[in-house]
């Protein structure tokens, strides 16, 4: 297996602000690999709800994690200020992987970066559902080129 190179700032068109907390980090004094797919998954969220584009509570698809996956280049600590980068890697008709980097403040290099897929369905029966066009505009903006 290929060992992954970290990616860029310049690299994700979006940057979410990311505060580390006293409980991110773990017995070995850095941020625990846990805690990165909390970053994530936050990240991923709070660009979509900001647009308008998912509504936790009623909206008629859900997103539901079917992969993931994270390299470690570089350890990061409380009280460190992180940023995660969030780029879309591919857009189906109802699911997307999301590609994520996380950032200490002053280096253009990841610490992490990572991804996850997101299979939207219907909220009731499950089902895989087209995404609605406004999560599609929301998602078309992330994407390169």
């Amino acid at each position: 297996m290929t060992r992954p190179v970290p990616h860029t700032r310049a690299e994700y068109p979006y940057h979410h602000p990311t505060p580390t907390r006293w409980a991110d980090n773990d017995v070995y004094g850095h941020v625990n690999n846990v805690t990165y797919y909390a970053y994530f998954d936050t990240a991923v969220n709070a660009y979509l709800a900001a647009r308008g584009a998912l509504d936790i509570h009623a909206g008629a698809v859900i997103g539901l994690v079917v992969e993931s996956g994270c390299a470690y280049f570089a350890p990061a600590a409380f009280p460190e200020p992180l940023s995660v980068g969030l780029r879309v890697g591919r857009l189906g008709r109802s699911s997307v992987r999301y590609e994520l980097a996380v950032f200490r403040e002053g280096d253009d290099a990841a610490c992490a970066q990572g991804h996850f897929v997101h299979v939207y369905v219907d909220r009731d029966t499950r089902r895989p559902a087209p995404l609605p066009p406004a999560l599609r505009a929301a998602l078309d903006a992330l994407r390169p080129g």
